[in-house]
């Protein structure tokens, strides 16, 4: 199988790159399911129905979001009739819409995507991430009931994602961490055949700080006092996220590269 996995997209910047590069590359990639964490693409902070649409529109098959989940009071509701959006597993108990699902492919494959926060700096006390992300694993075996899993590991501290990496380490066909908007230089397969990568950046502007506008941001850190709102920087966004190639009967990763297209950063991707 073959998966892209693209990080958070970050404001206007990130839906315009999604939208404008999304669908080349589902065409000459040839890719089978691809994964979008979109819990920033409204002004930054949460998503909206009509933001949703816009990304499934361009071809991504799920949305996954964070600990912005609902920051956009509609997805409450929204979630509950869009499958194609999960919500972290351990956001809360009586959180509206699922932390997982299983997925088809167009061929008949069955993907799992799924998405735990993490405990480490994070400004809410979530549940445990491994407990979550164990149970989930266990009734879903990876080449049994699942051709592919995969996990969004959305968390401040990358020694927590790489914990989280190990713990599903050949139970999942990969594990990419979402959250501080920058890539990590970390691709790789595992010993038990699972691909990870700490993070795989943000689809957004890059002249920014973590997407934002600068000017604000360096207020706060200079002077330590707040002026007015953050808000998303608007300059060409580079398209950051993770290639996978799985084997469809053990649901191991075979392949793993990093992928950056446009804007400021060098472009990689699978040749």
């Amino acid at each position: 199988m073959k998966i892209l996995f693209l990080g958070d997209v970050m404001g206007r910047a990130g839906r315009k790159a999604v939208v404008e590069r999304l669908p080349k590359l589902r065409a000459d990639w040839k890719l089978d399911f691809v994964v979008v964490n979109a819990e920033n693409a409204s002004a930054g902070m949460g998503l909206t129905g009509d933001h949703a649409k816009t990304l499934l529109g361009a071809g991504a098959d799920v949305l996954t979001l964070g600990d912005h989940a609902f920051d956009q009071k509609e997805m409450l509701g929204f979630i509950e009739n869009e499958p194609r959006i999960i919500r972290p597993l351990n956001y809360a108990k009586d959180a509206p819409g699922k932390g997982f699902r299983l997925f088809s492919t167009q061929r008949g494959q069955k993907i799992l995507v799924t998405q735990a926060l993490g405990q480490v700096f994070m400004k809410r006390p979530f549940d445990d991430p491994f407990s979550a992300l164990d149970a989930v694993l266990r009734s879903h075996p990876l080449g049994g009931l699942a051709n592919a899993i995969l996990v969004d590991i959305h968390c401040e501290a990358t020694s927590e994602k790489m914990g989280i990496g190990h713990f599903c380490d050949g139970r999942a066909s990969v594990v990419v961490g979402t959250h501080t908007h920058i890539p990590t230089g970390d691709a790789q397969i595992l010993n038990g055949g699972t691909a990870f990568q700490a993070d795989a950046g943000m689809c957004g502007d890059y002249n920014s700080v973590i997407g934002m506008e600068k000017t604000e941001p360096l207020r706060r850190f200079i002077t330590g006092m707040p002026k007015g709102r953050f808000t998303p920087a608007l300059g060409e966004a580079t398209l950051s996220g993770l290639y996978i190639e799985t084997d469809d009967r053990t649901g191991k990763a075979t392949r793993v590269e990093m992928v950056r297209q446009g804007g400021r950063l060098a472009q990689t991707g699978p040749v």
